[in-house]
């Protein structure tokens, strides 16, 4: 759990961005991390192919597919809606001594070198630790490689999801203040009092200190919420934003698919996220339909034997049972 502390100016200097430059490097996590029939299943079939000369060993290097990812790899965006141009230049213009503390901190950090090709990642790390200055220039190189593959085709339509997204939390801000902005933010995040609470595999605790709180929509960060305090001007938080589970759906053929005309698409783009346990919140959230329609779909897939339920507290989980796989499987 890591706690953010507002003092009365950060409730006043709350505000939202975009930013294409963090899209591309957390995208390389869900490279990493993404399954056949998982979220981003359609858009991972199609980049896949397209990633023939990519360096893909530095970026995976650098974004591992959980633990830390460099401060350095997502500065905080400077304007509300900035191009993946000027993202790229912050990186390039970042500190070359502070890159390679980063650097060194990635390689021995625990959660982050977990799973084979540890001592190949450290020797790579060791090489761009050593010329700072060399590194930012080859891995603004490739990042911006990456985005022109695996970003670039498909941003307009996540442009436009972000954009619908920040448009409905400004909304929630308006009707019901930061209690219900926060409330409805993502269901890792809690807040009570004066205190942002975010669930995470570590714990912390730090004072905002008038810098305010920027929150970013962001596509691939699903299911984590990133936090960043590291900048001296303002702490960030990443979510994913509303409606996520239907992003891929009309580019990837999913109404002439058997499945989604049985079933229904709601209750299609269901079964497809639930390779994980989610709550029925987690689930409104990502498909961006209200809990109670949520509600009686799972329990009309689980009534067939579609899904399997187990409490987890106060909350019920909810997984494809091996029917559920099968089915899936078929339609694919």
């Amino acid at each position: 759990m890591i706690e953010l502390c507002f003092s009365t100016v950060d409730m006043g200097r709350i505000r939202f961005a975009l930013s294409p430059v963090w899209e591309a490097v957390t995208s390389v996590r869900a490279l990493s991390t993404a399954t056949p029939n998982g979220l981003h299943a359609g858009w991972m079939r199609r980049v896949r192919p397209s990633l023939t000369g990519l360096d893909i060993d530095l970026l995976t290097t650098l974004v591992r597919p959980a633990g830390y990812i460099p401060d350095f790899l997502v500065p905080a965006p400077r304007h509300r809606s900035p191009t993946i141009e000027s993202g790229l230049a912050q990186i390039a213009g970042s500190d070359p001594a502070l890159v390679a503390e980063q650097l060194t901190h990635l390689a021995g950090h625990p959660v982050a070198q977990r799973g084979p090709g540890r001592a190949e990642r450290v020797r790579l790390l060791g090489e761009l630790i050593a010329a700072p200055e060399a590194a930012l220039v080859r891995i603004v190189a490739e990042l911006g490689r990456w985005w022109r593959v695996a970003i670039a085709p498909y941003w307009p339509r996540m442009r436009a999801l972000l954009h619908n997204d920040v448009t409905y939390r400004l909304d929630e801000l308006a009707n019901g203040g930061v209690q219900q902005l926060f409330r409805t933010l993502h269901p890792l995040i809690g807040f009570s009092g004066d205190t942002l609470r975010i669930t995470k595999y570590y714990t912390g605790r730090a004072q905002l200190r008038q810098r305010g709180l920027l929150l970013v929509p962001c596509v691939f960060a699903w299911p984590d919420v990133l936090v960043g305090t590291a900048d001296p001007n303002v702490a960030n938080v990443t979510y994913s934003p509303r409606g996520l589970g239907r992003l891929w759906e009309a580019s990837d053929g999913a109404a002439t698919e058997p499945l989604p005309a049985v079933l229904g698409r709601s209750r299609a783009a269901l079964l497809a996220q639930l390779d994980l346990p989610m709550s029925t919140s987690q689930l409104a959230t990502l498909l961006d339909l209200a809990a109670p329609t949520i509600n009686i779909h799972l329990k009309a897939l689980e009534a067939a034997g579609i899904l399997s339920a187990r409490r987890d507290g106060h909350a019920v989980l909810y997984q494809r049972s091996r029917l559920g796989d099968l089915l899936l499987a078929g339609d694919a």
